[in-house]
């Protein structure tokens, strides 16, 4: 008796968890889909060698009302296993999951995980959905893929994936049958490779194959020496390009960063790429995007934003006097959607505390990258945007355009966005509102304890300071009150002046070397002197100097010493850091006069008893003729009077005298041109009042015809797919029948189909020997048909299978001498449900002749 060999099982916990750690993906790929997505799907699943160590998960804008077929439409092009993902499936290597229809999916340590949609109808995501999800589950090691497809969807979710240093790709545009989906995402500046989809599983595998080279958290330590001296190129060949200093953000956080653009450029170590980066301006510009991580959503972290209106907005309100401007400062905005959620945020809290209350808003909203400073200002966001903003919200504050949603004029107006470096730039003041959120993670201890002093410094009396999930005040408890103990959410403790320290940006900001372990040198005395002598000149500077600005001769200014928040205050639009700009109105007249005699002498303009507000103070205007590097600038300072001169000189009355009556002759002038305007202004009320009642109508039509082009691009996407699946089906379908009608004609047995009705369905070439048959007899009963049989009970015959279900079975003649065997036999659907016969003739003629001489030899035998 032969041996049975048994297949071997896991015997312990341990070799189970080793057998599934040999099936766990090196990578997991997302494949986002729409319309004209199962062509360039089969493309580029044709193109992936196997086998392979990632897994592929496709997210394909499905019909909800129809079986899905994509995994057997898959399996065709691929060696891969295709599955249609369930919930709880564990992902494996060299396998492909595919969405089922009317299901959103989602992905937890490497497990998938169903949901259902959020919006049964209409405009639905679910290739953002699960490109966030993949982002938070495999950071670094998640890949996504944008193919061919309407509208935006899989554009926000890439920024999540940019976020955690993921691989994206797109298809190109070009080659795309359907190109908004890559090229909406390849606008957004978050595609790193565009090529077609057959080139794309080779692209992926060249941007994996070195993979990371060390794990984030032991960068720092195992950097050689001489990697560190790359990274100082790097940083100082970035700040000659963009003007901005990296060196004090986390090393782990940059080196990431270099590192995910050494692997696209196929490079071996950092000394390489910094040679690259060197020679490749084109390069240095997509590092410098690639380090700023512009990632942002609206009311990104919900639960901050509700406590937020909840809390901290009402009680800051409470006490807030009527009329009064409500300033905040939204530090590293990216494209703008942090600080439209404020303003939307201090807008419904107005409408609920305080409805007839008159507040204003004004909110500054900075960032490094210019780039999107520009997509914050147009304020125009996609149509996915309704994933993250409530419908109330969507209706007040925005309005419908074309291929998404634009913010509404309201909010516009209260925010003014500007480039600007929070680490080397002069800070807002006189502020009621500070969000940094997510942006201290990605910089270095000594640049952290920076910001929060000088987030105080800029923030009123009890002001709010909003943080990320991951940022605190660290031991700046004396400066800031938490909101609770899980908020991130601050205010501001108010102390004495003299105990504050602040470090205010500098331009004059050197790179701060790398290299900790270089030999230690002989201490020099002379720089720690020097270094006593600038602490002590800071602290001088900051407790008992009157506040002052260093200007050019232009007025731009250069640098700010102490609060000059009542002299000097951002004007509304665009941000301009100009003194004649920015000077309060009781200031400008006396401050112009100051800067231009200045110009012209060596000696210190002083303009004494100038009132500003309740303030008295005396306005000095310098020329700077030392250093070198200063020659041209202009200092001014202002010095508060204690005790305002009871008896101003003669000479400064006289000059006084004549600047009331330069500044009357000035009103004169407008106030005849304020008449006209006023009368031009009358009648284009009048116009634009006609203009508006028009425009409201045509708004309104608008935004009916675009909710019904949205629900209808949404159908036609869903069509188009089944459409492309029905079609597959369909060539299926033809060479099943060209099959079957080849096997049937090669064995030369007439074959007719019935239905039930025992009409004609089909019948073979053969038949029409036995049936005068002709293809325009399809539909017709058999009994009108002219036949060469000797067979009057077929009919009858026929319709007993039909009404028993037994197969009948006889042998006939026909003319010529010819015999037949007939068999007819109930048709079966693969449903198990009988709709007809079929009857088959097989041509016995030779048998039965033999059969006949048989029978006339065997008497004589």
């Amino acid at each position: 008796m032969k041996n049975k060999i048994k297949a071997t099982q896991p015997s312990t916990d341990a070799d189970l968890h080793r057998l599934n750690a040999l099936k766990k993906p090196s990578h997991i790929v997302g494949i986002g889909a729409s319309a004209g997505g199962l062509e360039a799907l089969e493309s580029f699943f044709t193109h992936v060698k196997t086998p392979c160590s990632m897994a592929f998960v496709v997210i394909q804008h499905l019909d909800p009302s129809r079986k899905g077929i994509m995994a057997e439409l898959l399996q065709r092009t691929t060696q891969m296993t295709v599955k249609e993902a369930r919930n709880s499936m564990i992902t494996e290597q060299n396998c492909v999951y595919v969405i089922p229809p009317n299901k959103d999916l989602s992905i937890l340590h490497g497990t998938l995980f169903l949901f259902d949609p959020v919006v049964s109808k209409g405009l639905r995501l679910p290739i953002d959905f699960f490109f966030r999800s993949l982002a938070s589950d495999q950071r670094e090691r998640a890949v996504a893929v944008i193919l061919s497809g309407m509208g935006s969807d899989g554009t926000v979710g890439l920024r999540a994936i940019k976020e955690n240093a993921g691989l994206s790709l797109a298809q190109s545009p070009e080659f795309a049958k359907f190109d908004s989906m890559p090229q909406s995402a390849i606008n957004a500046e978050l595609i790193d490779i565009v090529a077609s989809a057959e080139e794309l599983p080779k692209h992926i595998l060249k941007g994996l194959k070195h993979g990371p080279q060390m794990t984030p958290k032991n960068i720092e330590s195992k950097l050689e020496l001489k990697s560190k001296r790359s990274l100082e190129q790097i940083i100082i060949i970035l700040r000659e390009r963009t003007g901005n200093d990296f060196s004090l953000y986390k090393t782990n956080t940059i080196y990431r960063r270099i590192e995910r653009r050494m692997n696209l450029h196929q490079l071996k170590n950092i000394a390489l790429y910094a040679r690259y980066l060197r020679e490749n301006p084109q390069e240095q510009d997509l590092l410098f995007k690639e380090l700023l991580i512009g990632v942002t959503h609206f009311f990104r972290d919900k639960d901050i934003w509700a406590q937020l209106k909840s809390t901290s907005l009402p009680a800051l309100l409470a006490n807030y006097p009527q009329g009064k401007e409500l300033r905040a400062w939204v530090t590293a905005c990216s494209t703008g959607e942090e600080a439209y959620s404020l303003a939307m945020t201090v807008m419904d809290v107005l409408d609920e505390v305080k409805p007839k209350a008159r507040f204003k808003l004004q909110i500054f909203a900075t960032d490094l990258d210019q780039d999107a400073i520009n997509i914050a200002r147009q304020g125009f966001y996609p149509a996915s945007i309704e994933a993250e903003i409530t419908p109330t919200q969507l209706e007040r504050y925005f309005i419908k355009d074309n291929k998404g949603y634009r913010i509404s004029k309201k909010i516009r107006d209260m925010i003014i966005f500007a480039p600007q470096n929070i680490i080397m730039d002069p800070p807002f003041t006189k502020l009621d509102i500070v969000t940094c959120r997510n942006l201290m993670i990605y910089l270095g201890p000594e640049l952290q304890k920076k910001l929060i002093p000088l987030f105080h410094y800029t923030l009123n009396s009890h002001g709010t300071l909003l943080l990320g999930n991951a940022e605190t005040i660290g031991n700046y408890t004396s400066l800031f009150s938490a909101l609770n103990d899980s908020a991130r959410i601050f205010t501001r403790i108010d102390i004495p002046k003299h105990r504050m320290e602040v470090d205010f940006p500098s331009r004059i900001f050197p790179v701060i070397s790398l290299i900790n372990n270089e030999p230690k040198r002989t201490r020099d005395m002379s720089k720690d002197i020097i270094n006593l002598q600038t602490q002590a000149d800071q602290v001088l500077l900051q407790n008992y100097s009157p506040a002052a600005v260093l200007v050019n001769a232009a007025g731009d200014i250069i640098y700010i010493n102490g609060r000059t928040g009542k002299y000097l205050e951002a004007s509304a639009g665009k941000a301009n850091w100009n003194i004649h700009v920015m000077a309060c109105e009781e200031l400008l007249m006396h401050l112009n006069l100051a800067m231009k005699k200045a110009l012209t002498q060596i000696e210190p303009v002083v303009i004494e008893n100038v009132i500003v507000g309740a303030e008295t103070i005396n306005l000095t205007v310098q020329a700077i003729n030392k250093p070198k590097a200063l020659i041209g600038s202009l200092m001014v300072v202002f010095t508060p009077v204690v005790a305002p001169a009871t008896k101003p000189s003669r000479k400064r009355g006289k000059a006084e005298q004549e600047n009331q009556l330069e500044l009357q002759h000035a009103r004169d002038e407008i106030e005849a041109t304020r008449e006209q305007m006023q009368a031009a202004q009358e009648e284009l009320r009048s116009t634009n009042e006609e203009l508006q009642s028009t425009n409201e109508e045509l708004q309104s039509t608008n935004e009916e015809l675009t909710t019904s082009k949205e629900e209808m691009q949404s159908m036609n996407e869903e069509l188009q797919t089944v459409n492309t699946e029905l079609q597959s089906k369909v060539d299926d379908l033809s060479w099943v029948n060209n099959d079957m009608k080849n096997l049937l004609n090669s064995t030369e047995i007439a074959t007719v189909f019935l239905d039930n009705g025992l009409r004609v369905r089909r019948f073979t070439n053969y038949a029409t020997h036995l049936f005068k048959l002709i293809p325009s007899d399809v539909g017709r009963p058999l009994s009108d048909i002219v036949t060469e049989l000797d067979y009057t009970s077929l009919q009858k015959d026929a319709r007993g299978v039909l009404d028993t279900l037994l197969f009948v079975e006889k042998e006939i003649t026909a003319n010529n001498e010819r015999w037949f065997k007939v068999r007819i036999m109930p048709y079966r659907t693969q449903e198990n449900v009988i709709d007809g016969v079929v009857i088959t003739f097989t041509d016995i003629s030779e048998a039965k002749l033999l059969e006949s001489k048989l029978r006339k030899i065997k008497p004589t035998i």
